[in-house]
């Protein structure tokens, strides 16, 4: 397992020496910097040619690592979509944040019904957040920042308190609802707390090939592609609020939906990469959302669309002088996902780790919670650095306070990374992460410098846990629980500790109701 380790940080390595050109950059103001935060949707690892991917190309992001720092243990909050970005907006993680899994709100009606929700706003949308809710957009936005969202929210639905302009962003454009985001060229989004049409046929998520259609020819699947592209249409909305924002401190927050399910992209990039991977079977819609011609073509197809829109981003930053002065961070929600034709194995995706169904997404093993991160900043961050400082989403609030310069509230569980960004020697440092996640049958993970506890299918009386040593199995292939009886005990002290009951029943795990109750 060592040899593993060793090889896989040797390239890690070798990009950090192999560019050691010198950008001459100065900032262009004295002030609080612009911060762009950029957050890709079920983006593996190494799905990024920075961390080691070989098949899909992403030259605008390597870049931008490579003017920048590139941070190998960075987790996500949570493994999947809406309580990652709970965890990232709030600064706490799962044993005491209000959201801790995906949580639909089923009580409403018909909630993945996509035409009933295109006739009723009212069962759009995912579980609120609670009105108190204190989020790093209201901090930002309260010290002086414009404050805008272009994406996905995923954490409130329409008609509730718990929308983006009501929780601290001046400007929102994209998908209220993630279940909406199931489609690439939906019927409507949202500006700012109103519905923004589009002009797209009606092709519910979901919708197989149409009766009889040959899944090999490509005219077969033409419903699926649609005249407007949400992601395009969210870009130049983004764009529109960088412009109106320029002459003030702004933070976005790029909540992009790519590579997220299901398998559509610009024609372009699919025709590139078909040519690249040659002939491949079709996915015929066996894993849920949209039948796909070219499903391996297709998904390399939308992360180097995303490349291609960060450098679009990036050069208009540049062309209206605010890149030097604005601090941007790239990371990923969550590990790749297993479903709608993604194949995590062909690409490598979680590469060191596994990416696949149980290891990926959805799950608290490494290919489920290590994201790549990325942060780039002229003249602040030194450019082609590498750093092993373990961080999760958590610390985000408090880091982006202090590039702010505000202060951070105190009830929240992270540490600011800002020490390491700017290669301080003071960095403090996490005792331990912790993560509890409800949903696939219940699990918990908790990190402790080189070990790693996970206790997975909690829900259905299991009992056994498991414990590996990062140092020397970075796969977490060999449970050594059996051998360290009182590293165990350790991990369910911290449990007690970090562990609340959580406000809403559907997350509750009562097996850990039970360790904190105990004596």
């Amino acid at each position: 397992m060592l040899k593993t380790k060793h090889l896989f940080f040797g390239f890690l390595i070798l990009f950090h020496i192999s560019c050691n050109k010198k950008e001459k950059v100065i900032n262009k103001s004295p002030g609080k910097p612009n911060i762009v935060y950029i957050l890709a949707d079920d983006l593996g690892y190494s799905e990024l040619g920075v961390y080691g991917q070989e098949k899909i190309e992403t030259p605008n992001i390597d870049k931008l690592a490579k003017g920048g720092m590139l941070f190998t243990q960075h987790y996500s909050g949570a493994p999947v979509c809406a309580p990652a970005r709970a965890s990232l907006l709030t600064g706490k993680h799962l044993g005491h944040s209000y959201i801790r899994g995906n949580d639909e709100w089923h009580t409403r009606g018909k909630v993945w019904d996509y035409l009933e929700m295109a006739k009723d706003s009212t069962i759009e949308g995912q579980r609120p957040l609670p009105k108190n809710t204190i989020t790093i957009a209201e901090l930002l936005q309260q010290s002086g920042y414009a404050t805008g969202i272009v994406g996905k929210w995923g954490l409130g639905a329409p008609n509730t308190h718990s929308l983006p302009t009501q929780m601290g962003f001046n400007y929102f454009f994209g998908y209220n609802c993630q279940r909406q985001a199931h489609t690439y060229t939906p019927l409507h989004l949202y500006e700012n707390e109103k519905r923004y049409y589009l002009d797209n046929d009606t092709v519910p998520p979901n919708e197989k090939l149409d009766k009889n259609a040959d899944p090999n020819d490509v005219a077969s699947y033409k419903k699926y592609t649609q005249p407007f592209y949400a992601p395009e249409v969210s870009f130049d909305k983004m764009i529109g609020f960088v412009d109106s924002n320029k002459d003030k401190p702004f933070f976005l927050y790029w909540a992009t939906p790519i590579p997220h399910m299901p398998l559509q992209a610009p024609k372009k990039w699919v025709d590139y990469y078909v040519n690249k991977f040659g002939e491949e079977p079709p996915y015929i819609g066996n894993k849920g959302y949209f039948p796909n011609r070219y499903p391996k073509a297709t998904y390399a197809a939308m992360i180097s669309y995303l490349d291609e829109k960060v450098g679009d981003l990036i050069a208009h930053l540049k062309s209206i002088d605010e890149y030097d002065n604005t601090l941007i961070i790239f990371t990923s929600d969550n590990g790749p996902s297993y479903a709608g034709g993604a194949d995590p194995v062909w690409f490598k995706s979680a590469k060191p780790f596994n990416g696949e169904y149980g290891r990926g997404k959805g799950f608290l093993y490494e290919g489920g919670i290590r994201v790549p991160m990325i942060a780039s900043w002229a003249g602040k961050i030194k450019p082609n650095t590498l750093t092993n400082h373990m961080s999760s989403f958590y610390d985000v609030m408090a880091t982006l306070c202090d590039v702010a310069q505000i202060e951070s509230p105190k009830n929240t569980d992270g540490i600011s990374f800002y020490n390491t960004l700017v290669e301080k020697e003071t960095q403090k440092k996490h005792d331990y992460m912790y993560w509890e996640f409800p949903e696939y049958n219940g699990q918990v993970a908790i990190r402790q410098g080189k070990w790693k506890f996970v206790w997975q299918k909690i829900k259905k009386g299991n009992t056994e846990v498991e414990l590996y040593n990062l140092d020397e199995d970075l796969l977490e292939e060999h449970n050594i629980a059996n051998n360290h009886p009182e590293l165990i005990e350790n991990f369910y002290q911290i449990i007690k500790k970090e562990h609340t009951t959580p406000e809403i029943d559907k997350f509750k795990i009562q097996a850990l109701e039970n360790i904190i109750n105990s004596k």
